[in-house]
């Protein structure tokens, strides 16, 4: 695959596919930019070369069309902020407008499409509307990583038509170099945090990891769904019933496999699903009816903290507990802060997207660990060896 440092965009104008799915408050104000400042260096690069740049994104889950939430005008201000200049916008992503305003374009200019989601051509991966975009541009660069795994017409399809000039901007080709790199060749002892509400969500790259770490360590709502598995009562804790059988399948598969899969000995536990219920800290397996665990306990934090200090190479994925309360957030800072121990001592550490990369963000240790992923979804389905529409299509 071509990366944009084998290009030269002087006089051209680059199509690029971004990322830009970013929270925003009540009154339309991003609440977390990490998405734009990921793809930053890209832009860049094509500017400097004298290109014009026209950024494709989409933007929430518009269902019928055009929704004033899901405009993506709502960032421009934060765009010119930060390219010091005036980004144009196009009302539409197709359209008179949009290819009289791209037609318009001088090099070092950019322009922001609005959301591509507001066609429903866009999911259904329609080919003239791809072809609609396509036509705006010279030259096309995906940068979106965390749209990849979608076969949609900007992220897959365009691609048909750039069959020389297409390529991976700076965040695609880093999450592929980063996602490797806890695949193949990796330094041991290699341990692996999978947190998050679902087993179900987690299925296929548990199982793949099983040939590859030493350790497995298990958090988060789905922790409850092993415990039952193991044979633990967990009160009225979140479980995955027709899951139960498949934790107890993956428990004696770790054993089997020499990989030593810890599920949490003690938990945070409430009455109700509030920050304002009462707590108690119960051993996982013996959690009282009507209780419920919210967050690893804090013999699991400790236990799970030296495992993560003593590994040279680590993954998570999702959180211990319910870390937007504060009361259930302590067990996801001790993970992060016994990763960025770590990472300090000399270990890999990838955090894979989603909330686990929220909080990382959230708690200020982003540059403290070795890599941060932007896309969650797609980076467990590559991982798990699923080829990614968005990654396969840039292939020549």
């Amino acid at each position: 695959m071509r990366t944009i440092d084998q290009y030269n965009f002087a006089g051209k104008k680059a199509l690029v596919r971004v990322d830009f799915n970013v929270p925003l408050d009540e009154h339309n104000r991003i609440t977390d930019d990490t998405r734009i400042r990921a793809v930053v260096p890209t832009i860049r690069k094509i500017l400097g070369d004298g290109g014009a740049v026209i950024l494709m994104s989409h933007l929430g889950r518009p269902k019928n069309g055009p929704e004033e939430k899901y405009s993506l005008k709502h960032l421009v201000d934060r765009l010119s902020d930060e390219f010091d200049t005036v980004v144009r916008f196009a009302p539409d992503c197709t359209g008179p407008e949009a290819a009289a305003i791209a037609k318009d374009l001088k090099p070092r200019d950019i322009l922001l499409l609005e959301n591509l989601r507001f066609h429903k051509e866009e999911e259904k991966g329609d080919p003239a509307f791809a072809k609609e975009l396509a036509s705006l541009g010279d030259v096309y660069v995906n940068d979106a990583f965390g749209t990849a795994h979608r076969a949609h017409a900007s992220t897959a399809i365009i691609a048909d038509y750039f069959p020389h000039d297409k390529m991976m901007g700076y965040v695609m080709q880093a999450e592929l170099e980063n996602a490797r790199r806890v695949l193949d060749n990796v330094e041991r002892p290699y341990t692996a945090i999978m947190g998050g509400a679902k087993i179900s969500d987690k299925i296929l790259i548990i199982e793949k990891l099983m040939d590859k770490v030493d350790y497995l360590l298990i958090g988060g709502g789905m922790s409850y769904t092993f415990v039952k598995a193991d044979g633990g009562n967990i009160g009225s804790s979140l479980v995955e019933e027709d899951k139960v059988a498949l934790a107890a399948r993956l428990i004696a598969m770790a054993r089997e496999k020499g990989v030593t899969l810890m599920i949490p000995v003690d938990s945070v536990i409430a009455d109700e699903f509030s920050n304002d219920a009462n707590v108690d800290i119960k051993l996982s397996h013996h959690i009282p009816p009507l209780w419920m665990g919210l967050d690893i306990g804090p013999d699991a934090r400790e236990t799970y903290a030296d495992v993560i200090r003593n590994s040279k190479t680590i993954l998570w994925n999702g959180p211990m507990g319910v870390f937007e309360m504060s009361n259930f957030s302590v067990g996801t800072e001790a993970i992060a802060d016994a990763v960025v121990d770590a990472t300090l001592r000399g270990a890999y550490s990838l955090i894979g997207g989603g909330d686990s990369a929220a909080a990382v963000n959230q708690l200020g240790y982003a540059d403290r660990v070795s890599y941060v992923s932007t896309g969650g979804g797609a980076l467990l389905e590559y991982m798990e060896g699923k080829t990614l529409p968005g990654v396969a299509a840039l292939e020549e």
